[in-house]
């Protein structure tokens, strides 16, 4: 009888905590990593190693949260990818309005150059808004547009796909000729299996996919991930 009452307890208590956890999101949200496991993530805006050079406002933990519709799509690539032994690395999910605010204030700073050489060594940072690289408004915040990359489930090491996550210019673009044979096959192959499960990429930026069904078409969202 007294094994049986810890066992209820400790079931009240997960829970409880899983409840709790859940409450923090509003409706129609996950974190990722509660769907998908062994999924791996490098949020790049809650550290400096981004094209800004410094943590993103809105972000003030290391978590993935997306819809769960996405998400639930999103599964079902990471288990393709998976049986390829390969899988996912996510570098951006959902995304705060406040952070996309953080992104305009920093474009039109234009002396600030820190990242330059590294991220966007041939653009005019004053052209960031006009080529498509900055906007006021991200399919981020929308809760189902993604950024992310394709790693050897052995070795953990990311794809080669000609350029860095986040690198600002024209070789990024999806149509960019310049790439090696290895990078164009790899690049080709994260665009299949998102596009299969129903995501659609953007053509200047080989990591980020939109889900097409997604829940909250006209809403931007600005909570804090946490």
């Amino acid at each position: 009888m007294k094994n049986l009452f810890i066992v209820f307890t400790l079931l009240l208590v997960s829970s409880s905590y899983a409840q709790q956890k859940t409450n923090k999101l509003p409706q129609g949200f996950v974190y990722i990593t509660d769907y998908i496991p062994n999924i791996q993530t490098d949020i790049r805006y809650y550290g400096s190693d981004n094209f800004i050079g410094k943590p993103v406002k809105g972000y003030t933990k290391e978590v993935a949260i997306f819809t769960k519709s996405a998400t639930e799509a999103l599964a079902k690539v990471e288990k393709e990818l998976n049986s390829k032994n390969l899988g996912l690395k996510i570098f951006d999910a959902y995304r705060p309005q406040r952070a996309v605010n953080h992104f305009k204030q920093w474009a039109t700073a234009i002396n600030d150059t820190l990242t330059k050489a590294k991220y966007y060594p041939s653009v005019d940072k004053r052209n960031l808004f006009k080529d498509g690289y900055i906007a006021s408004k991200s399919g981020h915040s929308r809760g189902s547009t993604i950024d992310l990359t394709i790693i050897d489930l052995k070795t953990k090491k990311e794809l080669d796909m000609g350029t860095i996550f986040d690198f600002l210019g024209p070789q990024s673009a999806h149509d960019y000729t310049g790439v090696n044979t290895t990078q164009r096959k790899n690049r080709a192959l994260l665009k299949s299996v998102m596009v299969k499960y129903g995501f659609k990429p953007y053509a200047k930026e080989w990591w980020h996919y939109t889900y097409k069904n997604e829940p909250y078409k006209e809403t931007y969202f600005d909570f804090i991930i946490q």
